[in-house]
């Protein structure tokens, strides 16, 4: 409430508010991505047919990719806040959309569920982090998030 005291209008801080959510989150979990990585490598490493380098194709995409899922997750999520003028509202109403419509979007009929489940927001942006994505999904992994940060 101070900033909104400061600056009586609500879309700078908005647009301040979202950068900052943006850097602190790719600051926090891009290093963290790539510790972890090389952490479970360390110990999966062990065993030849699981050792996996960063320069294999979709690696390095995977662990960039999970920073920036999460930063987009976390947007989505200062959007929905600001939209309901609510934190608990925004929260709530993020993990629905990313966790209740994938749910619901289970319940449709024969084919029309893997049809709009491809478009949904945490499929979509699953796509970017997972090293072999689905093949069943006709979208490339970028595509993919490109359709999530819509």
């Amino acid at each position: 409430m101070a900033s909104f005291a400061a600056v009586p209008r609500r879309l700078p801080i908005l647009w301040g508010k979202a950068a900052l959510q943006v850097m602190a989150t790719v600051a926090v979990t891009l290093p963290t991505a790539l510790v972890t990585f090389l952490a479970g490598q360390s110990i999966l490493g062990r065993q030849q047919h699981l050792a996996v380098s960063l320069s294999q194709p979709g690696v390095a995409r995977a662990v960039l990719g999970s920073a920036l899922y999460l930063a987009v997750a976390g947007l989505l999520g200062l959007g929905l806040g600001a939209l309901l003028r609510s934190t608990a509202g925004g929260i709530s109403a993020l993990f629905g959309l990313l966790f209740a419509v994938q749910i619901a979007a289970g319940f449709l009929p024969g084919n029309l569920s893997s049809e709009v489940g491809k478009f949904l927001p945490a499929t979509a942006g699953q796509a970017v982090i997972s090293v072999r994505p689905d093949p069943a999904s006709s979208l490339a992994p970028w595509a993919s998030f490109g359709v999530f940060c819509l």
